[in-house]
């Protein structure tokens, strides 16, 4: 488990201060001109950054859970906020709508946080998916020269096993003969005490 270390939740009191300070912002993107937008794609922008920031250091599901949590703090504190201050935001009712309105706002900026932490974490995937697949080609390159190796070694078995039962053969046949050589022998020299007994007994006669 990675340790996390404090000074990696300022990355999420950070995204807090700038959803915090984004109810501070007219909601009149397009009718306040390009330059109200583009404040507000900055802001967008620096909360896509925290999440970043917020994957590499706590993790994807700590991280995101910290990053929820900051929404709803952020949420509950903009109700009061303008809830207390509604003549300055300038509100002279407090409907259920500007709630709303001021509510997305906030979960807006958590979600552009929420993308960055998404795109982060399938770069990092994305990374490790790589290198797994390069260890794999690397494992797949040893177990073919492991088989083929094998496969060599299987075959100079076979051959010196046929080697082996070729000479047993030729030993055993050389047996035989020798065998068949001392048997003849013997029954020749059987045959020759007869005959030498044969006629020592007719010389007796």
């Amino acid at each position: 488990m990675t340790e996390r270390k404090q000074i990696y939740y300022a990355t999420a009191g950070l995204l807090a201060v700038i959803i915090f300070a984004s109810n501070f912002l007219s909601t009149d993107l397009f009718q306040a001109g390009y330059q109200n937008f583009s404040v507000w794609f900055v802001i967008s922008l620096f909360s896509f950054a925290c999440g970043w920031l917020i994957n590499k250091t706590l993790g994807y599901n700590h991280g995101g859970k910290v990053v929820f949590a900051v929404i709803v703090a952020s949420a509950f504190i903009s109700i009061i906020l303008v809830s207390f201050f509604r003549e300055y935001f300038g509100l002279s009712e407090l409907l259920v709508e500007n709630m709303i309105l001021y509510i997305l706002r906030n979960i807006m900026l958590g979600a552009m946080a929420f993308f960055g932490m998404a795109l982060s974490e399938v770069i990092l995937l994305q990374k490790e998916f790589s290198a797994s697949k390069l260890k794999l080609d690397d494992l797949k390159k040893m177990l073919n020269q492991t088989e083929r190796q094998a496969q060599v070694i299987i075959d100079e078995a076979k051959v010196k096993a046929e080697k082996m039962i070729f000479d047993a053969q030729q030993s055993m046949n050389e047996m035989i003969e020798r065998k068949n050589q001392i048997e003849r022998r013997l029954k020749e020299f059987i045959q020759t005490e007869r005959e030498l007994i044969k006629k020592y007994e007719s010389g007796e006669e």
